[in-house]
């Protein structure tokens, strides 16, 4: 069974930063949205 998670990402002054709401800590910042989202969910996985 696959777990879902949300993702909350925001453009900020040319930086994108995003967040995991349901798991503390894993929080990242990057230059491109996408980026983001590898960042993120490599970070989610290291945290697991």
């Amino acid at each position: 069974m696959l777990q879902e998670y949300t993702a909350v990402i925001k453009q900020d002054e040319g930086v994108w930063i995003g967040w995991i709401e349901e798991v503390p800590g894993v929080n990242c910042q990057e230059t491109t949205r996408e980026t983001l989202l590898a960042s993120l969910r490599i970070t989610l996985a290291e945290a697991l």
